[in-house]
């Protein structure tokens, strides 16, 4: 009995021990989301999927540790099968459902206030290949917003007579053309210095420029109209500047680009 008596003692004590750490742990985990997913009073993320085995993700959105602000941003609860890593991607593909509509809930917001500032006329939006990489070379886009599957590619071309080298940005249907690469004036070749699908390049110099780049898909009606009307390529500039209104590149805006038609 006496035996007995203390086995059971420390049953309970190891239970309560076990308790402790698991409550130690949550809060460990609410304050380390707290700490990186809160930034200037509001959630820095547009969704979070909370994973894990048994009962603990649900404590986690539950207890009054998680910032309260983080909860409108929970977009899945998923039950994992592992730890690390491959509990991770397992987590991804189980949530993608879910992510997918966050990025299109986002993808609207964003395209809906481009199509409203174009409406407003406010002087502070870009669109089309050669005025939004003007304003970008100008350090004047703030951010970029970009068709995820642009084709359109930039070319910086060399006249080795004159020694002297420019930027093209063409499509497809362009690039079959071949006076796009000869000197007008003296209908020389031009030698190609870099060529590189304009997305691409986008993705490794928006930073040299203080911008950001968002992807936007036509998956979305918003995003559809941003395409096809917009030509996939425009963006939200930091200040009003002036663009000459001449394209040296035919089909700017996109193929069936109308200014007239295409605008919100």
């Amino acid at each position: 009995p006496k035996k007995h008596r203390k086995g059971g003692q420390s049953s309970v004590r190891f239970a309560r021990l076990r308790e402790e750490k698991r409550h130690n742990y949550l809060r460990k985990v609410a304050e380390l989301a707290n700490q990186h997913f809160i930034s200037n009073d509001k959630p820095n993320v547009a969704g979070l999927v909370l994973a894990g085995n048994a009962a603990f993700k649900n404590e986690l959105s539950e207890t009054e540790i998680l910032d309260k602000r983080l909860g409108p941003v929970i977009c899945a609860v998923v039950d994992v099968s592992y730890g690390g890593e491959n509990g991770l991607n397992e987590a991804i593909t189980l949530a993608a459902e879910a992510l997918t509509n966050v990025k299109f809930v986002a993808e609207k917001k964003l395209v809906s206030k481009f199509f409203e500032e174009i409406a407003l006329d406010t002087g502070m939006i870009v669109f089309g290949v050669d005025d939004s990489m003007r304003a970008l070379e100008m350090g004047a886009v703030e951010t970029m917003m970009l068709f995820e599957d642009l084709q359109i590619t930039r070319y910086v071309v060399k006249n080795s007579i004159k020694g002297t080298t420019k930027t093209l940005y063409l499509n497809p249907q362009q690039e079959k053309n071949s006076k796009h690469f000869k000197d007008p004036e003296t209908g020389n070749d031009y030698d190609v210095v870099s060529e590189d699908p304009l997305g691409e390049w986008l993705c490794h110099n928006f930073q040299n420029y203080g911008a950001q780049i968002e992807f936007i898909t036509d998956k979305s009606q918003e995003g559809f109209q941003f395409v096809k009307g917009f030509g996939g390529i425009g963006g939200f500039l930091r200040y009003k500047v002036e663009i000459a209104d001449h394209h040296e590149n035919e089909g700017a805006g996109g193929d069936d680009f109308d200014p007239e038609s295409d605008f919100i």
